[in-house]
């Protein structure tokens, strides 16, 4: 168990008035995990950001950012290959791998949904960690472009990526102009997003890619047991 893997679920998930009475307790179980020091000023930037602000403008500043800008979405199949025959499968096997550890989607939420995928690091955080690893471009991608918005968040994308352990930087992204619903229709009927040598998504964080990982951590034969039946962001974020 890795209990500031949760934290991070907590800080990236939409904001409620319960996630704010618990930021103490993220604080203190972020603060714990050495492995995350070199992102540490930037999580206590955001949860001061997260206990300063009313919770109305934290809810309309996450909706903006994640729901809102597609360029932002914390679904990570949403920046590989959008029409990959893959997609649908490997939604199924993540699916498989968090029952196998006791964890189920919220309702609404995709299993690709970073926060689920950090929960599920948490509770087991090797295979998690290579998961993680797997989607390194997305995840380096989101915390440049967040970086380049000056939104807070991206502190959690720079955990992510230290639990991966991915370095920082090496999928180039700026802020994106504000674009109409039409134009980003269009935008996202066109190319896949590429990454790495060759220009194939798939030869280093495609959906093909990510689903061979599934499918290998699938064959693990001691599979964690069930500990709890529906995710939860924040209430264990500080149980070890």
């Amino acid at each position: 168990m890795r209990p500031s893997l949760r934290a991070l679920a907590a800080l990236l998930s939409y904001p409620t008035a319960e996630m704010q009475d618990a930021l103490p307790e993220l604080q203190a179980a972020l603060a714990a995990d050495a492995a995350l020091a070199p992102a540490l000023p930037g999580l206590q930037a955001l949860i001061a950001h997260l206990a300063g602000d009313d919770l109305l403008d934290l809810e309309e500043e996450h909706v903006a950012l994640f729901d809102r800008t597609r360029s932002l979405s914390l679904n990570l199949f949403e920046h590989v290959h959008g029409d990959s025959r893959e997609r649908g499968p490997a939604m199924v096997e993540l699916n498989g791998i968090y029952a196998e550890a006791g964890l189920e989607p919220a309702a609404g939420e995709l299993p690709d949904y970073l926060p689920m995928l950090l929960e599920y690091a948490a509770v087991e955080p090797a295979r998690g960690a290579e998961l993680l690893a797997n989607a390194g471009p997305v995840l380096d991608l989101l915390h440049g472009r967040l970086s380049a918005r000056q939104a807070p968040q991206a502190a959690v994308l720079h955990a992510a990526l230290l639990v991966a352990g991915q370095p920082l930087g090496q999928v180039p992204a700026t802020a994106e102009p504000e674009q109409t619903p039409e134009q980003l229709d269009a935008a996202w009927a066109e190319a896949p997003v590429v990454f790495g040598p060759g220009g194939d998504p798939a030869a280093d964080c495609g959906v093909d890619a990510l689903a061979a990982k599934l499918r290998a951590a699938r064959r693990n034969p001691n599979p964690m047991p069930p500990q709890r039946p529906v995710i939860r962001h924040v209430a264990a974020a500080s149980q070890g």
